[in-house]
């Protein structure tokens, strides 16, 4: 669509006639102010402008133009008398791309209109390629950034199993130096290391699954959970790291609790990574403890289960709070650790993907409280 501004009735018929016969739509207005008024309602896709004109002359018509970023695209041909005294620099300089004269050669008319409509056709099919690119890239650097992600999820959340079962391998080994090359192990212990290899393969086949999938989301097998006997589970698990740090675990997770919906391997995950934290980001010899109540407050259709995990260690500074929960944002107080920051970041995934929430309680005493809800079973139907 072209749009036509010229205050003399004789030429804005002239060439209303030649650009309609020639196939262009076109709209007219007879002063500056009304072209401006109306081209946010329909933007043209060139402007004929006149540049003597009572009011607004086409100078500064074109300059307003220009400054918007809606407008500034948009191609201007200023039009101008023989007998007038027309500044071809200062046309340009303002942002027209062309001049034609009067009284119109209109042939040439149609011509310049023609090419600079072809001209900003291009442009446009150009910029448009730009930025179909310029997303291809974006999604190209997310996907990458998305494989980072998973492969730092697969060796953070592999540490702390592999960790405690060497732990265990390596006293057996003490054991059985000590006592002449052989050593009796418990089923106990048998168990707790095949309950343990279970897990990790388990928590591989998660990851490759939620890799294939969704490299940026959770992929969750909810089922009734006891949390008791998790979280008994995992105390036993990591006694031996607990007694290496000099640090006590308490349960104090209810066994009369309803079950919870959840991945209890996803669960698992969440609760390693917030002792883990716990310890390295503490002196050795800090006290943890675990509980678990159910929380109506927030959730009066809805209970919750609502579990901490509290330390009486060195605390986090009330800066923290708010990004701690970030991808790979790391406390500054982590002693004896290499971790990537990962560890809040997963947990803060898991139980969004569960559909509940987490957060850190800020207390006047010493430490930190890590809270996180998960739904009842009875809720998940």
């Amino acid at each position: 669509m072209v749009l036509l501004v010229d205050d003399n009735a004789t030429n804005l018929s002239i060439l209303v006639q030649s650009l309609s016969q020639a196939g262009y739509k076109v709209r007219i207005a007879q002063d500056g102010e009304s072209a401006i008024a109306q081209i946010p309602y329909a933007k043209p896709d060139l402007i004929l402008l006149d540049v003597m004109m009572p009011g607004i002359d086409g100078f500064e018509i074109c300059r307003r133009l220009k400054a918007v970023p809606e407008t500034q695209t948009i191609p201007v041909i200023f039009m101008t008398a023989l007998s007038d005294v027309f500044d071809k620099v200062k046309g340009f300089q303002v942002g027209a791309v062309d001049y034609i004269t009067k009284p119109f050669e209109i042939e040439e008319a149609l011509v310049r209109v023609s090419t600079h409509l072809a001209i900003q056709k291009l442009q446009n099919q150009l910029q448009n390629q730009n930025e179909q690119l310029q997303a291809e890239i974006c999604d190209r650097q997310k996907a990458q950034e998305a494989v980072q992600v998973f492969l730092n999820a697969v060796s953070h959340d592999l540490r702390n199993p592999v960790t405690g079962g060497l732990m265990v391998l390596k006293s057996l080994q003490k054991e059985a130096e000590a006592q002449g090359g052989t050593v009796a192990v418990s089923r106990s212990i048998l168990q707790r290391m095949i309950q343990s290899h279970d897990r990790q393969l388990a928590l591989i086949n998660s990851l490759l699954e939620t890799h294939a999938n969704d490299m940026s989301g959770i992929i969750l097998e909810c089922q009734s959970v006891d949390l008791f006997t998790l979280v008994s589970e995992l105390a036993i698990e990591w006694q031996p790291m607990i007694e290496q740090d000099e640090s006590v675990l308490q349960n104090q997770v209810s066994s009369d609790l309803p079950p919870i919906n959840a991945d209890s391997n996803q669960l698992w995950r969440v609760y390693e990574n917030l002792i883990a934290n716990a310890l390295k980001h503490n002196p050795p010899g800090v006290n943890l403890t675990l509980t678990a109540e159910i929380e109506q407050v927030s959730y009066p259709d809805s209970p919750m289960m609502r579990c901490t995990v509290h330390d009486n260690g060195i605390g986090i500074p009330p800066e923290q709070f708010d990004s701690i929960f970030e991808l790979y944002k790391r406390g500054e107080q982590a002693r004896r650790t290499v971790g990537l920051g990962l560890g809040l970041y997963l947990c803060r995934q898991i139980i969004m993907a569960h559909g509940g929430q987490i957060g850190l309680t800020s207390h006047s005493e010493p430490g930190s409280t890590f809270w996180f809800t998960l739904p009842l079973f009875e809720q998940a139907i």
